[in-house]
């Protein structure tokens, strides 16, 4: 079977899902953005979190920077550089409302989690330090939502830099989860002269791992890791250079994994051109 055992209080959702007792939570649009830099000696890079045990989803779970829209990441006043929302929409499937917002929440998120920002003075440059106490100031005022995103770029006379992101992949929980998220996939290169740092509240410990060598590690169970993770990974691992990875045309397809009972036993199963990326029970 192409899936992964479910945790036993899961026969008990797809029962009632089955027979109509129970409905899926809504799933709601989210963001994730994978940072990558070329290292002298050890190539191709990724930026990791891993979740602290006491978040209700995915705790102990090595993940990118992302999250939730927030609705104000529609403000459509913000300065914009790069593909348009309407281009974006296209390439994730999403109208242009949800594909502005998208967008922001990539950068916004990015920033609160690892200080990581996407913008610049100009459409053509891009903020080199995002170090001292003014910078930690805008980002708690983010995360406490007393400064919605585009709020915060105009105060500092930023522009949005959507042409460092590139569309990787999209996937959307499983109608048997409690929690659920529509999230898109980007990638991005780390702007030269920012470092991305722990900052964020929701991880205990952050990493740049090698894609190939973090998927290695949670086939061996070593890291946990939810599957669009770990085939995100794996297929970052085909390529050598963030260049290489940027420059990758991608057509991006929707996966939302389902659940079933097997022998008494729930079971997560996987879309069958992604399942071989997870170690299957």
């Amino acid at each position: 079977m192409n899936g992964l055992k479910l945790p036993a209080e899961f026969v008990g959702r797809i029962e009632d899902m089955g027979a109509g007792r129970a409905e899926p939570p809504p799933a709601r649009d989210a963001a994730t953005v994978v940072v990558l830099r070329d290292h002298d000696r050890h190539g191709l890079q990724a930026f990791m979190l891993r979740r602290v045990r006491s978040m209700a989803f995915a705790p102990g779970a090595y993940v990118f920077p992302g999250g939730s829209v927030d609705p104000r990441d529609g403000e459509a006043t913000l300065a914009w550089s790069g593909p348009s929302p309407a281009e974006w929409g296209a390439a994730f499937g999403a109208g242009e409302t949800v594909a502005r917002e998208l967008v922001c929440a990539a950068v916004r998120e990015t920033f609160e989690e690892t200080l990581v920002l996407l913008a610049g003075p100009t459409a053509e440059t891009v903020v080199d330090d995002t170090r001292g106490d003014a910078w930690e100031k805008d980002r708690q005022a983010l995360l406490d939502r007393s400064q919605s995103f585009g709020g915060f770029l105009d105060r500092r006379g930023l522009v949005l830099r959507s042409d460092l992101l590139r569309p990787w992949a999209h996937w959307i929980t499983p109608k048997v989860e409690p929690k659920r998220y529509d999230t898109r996939f980007f990638v991005a290169a780390i702007p030269e002269g920012q470092r991305a740092r722990d900052v964020s509240t929701e991880a205990d410990q952050v990493t740049w791992v090698r894609p190939a060598e973090a998927a290695e590690r949670a086939w061996a169970g070593e890291l946990a890791m939810l599957p669009p993770t770990l085939a995100t990974l794996t297929e970052l691992a085909e390529y050598e250079t963030v260049a290489d990875v940027l420059a990758a045309r991608r057509e991006v397809v929707a996966y939302e994994p389902t659940a079933e009972i097997v022998d008494g036993e729930a079971w997560l199963v996987l879309p069958e051109d992604v399942a071989h990326f997870y170690p299957t029970g």
